[in-house]
């Protein structure tokens, strides 16, 4: 498994928003509009396992809000997490997520894309629903 980037610089300011959240967190630790910020700030800064932890809390309070969804296969992308990667790309597309564009050129999905799967899964949701996908692809 991969690990975090790089230790969190304390100057940055990721690490103000993150020490910010922290705090909103402490007297509501399911506080959504304070950890969906939370983990984006700890991936900008490079500690993708405090996002991932932050993404699955989020998943677990709200498993049928696809952004979610597509957050947690980032968060499990960036540390090579694939399989779950997957599940959770799976899911948000199941409960409606399609921007494919975004998806096809988020750099958090690069390992994502980088296995046949990734293909594999666009081309079967096409076919499911019927329609061109973000980047016009047919089949």
């Amino acid at each position: 498994m991969k690990k975090d980037k790089k230790p969190l610089n304390k100057n940055s300011a990721a690490y103000f928003e993150i020490e910010f959240y922290e705090k909103l967190l402490k007297d509501n630790p399911n506080y959504v509009d304070a950890l969906v910020p939370l983990a984006e700030a700890y991936t900008r800064a490079g500690q993708y396992s405090n996002g991932l932890l932050i993404d699955e809390k989020l998943a677990k309070l709200n498993p049928d809000d696809p952004i979610i969804q597509y957050n947690l296969s980032c968060s499990y992308s960036l540390l090579e997490r694939l399989d779950n990667a997957f599940l959770a790309l799976k899911k948000a597309i199941a409960l409606g997520y399609s921007d494919f564009h975004h998806l096809d050129n988020d750099p958090d999905l690069f390992f994502l894309r980088e296995d046949r799967r990734y293909q594999e899964l666009i081309s079967d949701f096409v076919k499911q629903k019927g329609v061109k996908d973000g980047m016009g692809r047919t089949t």
